[in-house]
């Protein structure tokens, strides 16, 4: 008996959608260092006039440590640890990108009226010098 055409052609576009379209792969949140943005004040503002609400700033996923349980992702020699990162999508699959301690390694705080953040240019962390942050005022919790 055949198999009618409605069923044939839903079949067909399944086998299509698993074949043609790629893969997602997207990069893993890391475990070792929990994400607490600082927060500031931020104004909404309409025709109607201005609200205040709660905003966040983010730093930048390339200042962050990336690694896979402990051991950097990336090498001293400027480039993917290869034991790790034989492609962008594998990097991606098997290294996280870790919180950041804002105010510790990067000094960044919000200020005392949490109108605006603090930047320190050089901060002295555990691990050494930093120098700069590049941050990034949050859409909302995710973005």
């Amino acid at each position: 008996e055949a198999m009618p055409a409605t069923l044939l052609s839903a079949l067909v576009l399944r086998v299509l959608f698993v074949f043609l379209v790629p893969e997602v792969v997207a990069q893993q949140p890391g475990t070792l260092q929990p994400e607490v943005h600082p927060e500031l004040l931020i104004q909404d503002c309409t025709s109607a006039g201005c609200v205040a609400k709660t905003g966040a700033v983010v730093l930048d996923a390339n200042w962050r440590w990336v690694n896979k349980g402990g051991q950097n992702c990336y090498t001293n020699q400027d480039t993917w640890d290869p034991a790790f990162c034989s492609d962008a999508a594998a990097c991606a699959q098997t290294c996280s990108v870790e919180g950041a301690d804002y105010s510790g390694t990067y000094g960044v705080t919000s200020n005392s009226e949490s109108d605006g953040v603090t930047l320190n240019f050089v901060t002295k962390g555990t691990y050494g010098n930093n120098y700069g942050s590049r941050l990034y005022v949050m859409d909302g919790d995710d973005t």
